[in-house]
């Protein structure tokens, strides 16, 4: 399938385990931005996700806030995507204590959740869908959930788990999470 057919009512198949994962910008504030690229040398978890507010959201993102020593111990960045704009995640960020970044995909909408194949042409939001990328930049694990499922943190702690023992090696961090 093209990724650049925008008409289409299925989405494009997320980005596979082995590929180069697409580096990008986003906002985190109105005047601060992340990419993948900042984390180089480290692993990266890319959570996209519909909404903020959402129920499904506000639960599969608590639980990731509350496993932040988790990731942390395989040296792991974590970021939130979605296409809600940067107030929408300060505020929102804010209201959950949430200690990890959340992106905005706003403008152009959905331009990454696009790349990374995980944009819902139709409803104009993300898929429930996550993405491990190993710290030379290439993706190791990649999962879509039912948008109406909590895909929870077993998958993304195997992927972790199974990445090169030097991949996770503590190291100090250069990138501390908000928060």
């Amino acid at each position: 399938m093209d990724r650049t057919d925008y008409t289409s009512r299925a989405p494009a198949a997320a980005l596979a385990a082995g590929t180069k994962a697409p580096d990008f910008a986003l906002n985190t504030t109105p005047d601060q931005a992340v990419s993948v690229s900042d984390f180089s040398g480290r692993p990266v978890v890319l959570v996209f996700y519909p909404a903020d507010w959402s129920p499904v959201c506000g639960d599969q993102l608590a639980l990731y806030n509350e496993l932040l020593p988790e990731f942390h111990r395989f040296n792991a960045a974590l970021m939130g995507i979605s296409v809600d704009g940067v107030w929408c995640h300060l505020a929102y960020a804010r209201d959950r204590k949430l200690k990890f970044p959340l992106l905005a995909d706003f403008e152009p909408k959905g331009s990454v959740a696009r790349e990374y194949g995980v944009y819902r042409h139709r409803e104009g939001v993300t898929e429930r869908a996550l993405f491990v990328i190993d710290s030379g930049g290439t993706i190791r694990w990649s999962y879509v959930s039912p948008i109406g499922v909590n895909p929870g943190a077993d998958g993304i702690l195997q992927a972790l788990e199974a990445l090169p023992a030097k991949e996770k090696a503590a190291c100090p961090d250069k990138h501390p999470q908000p928060g």
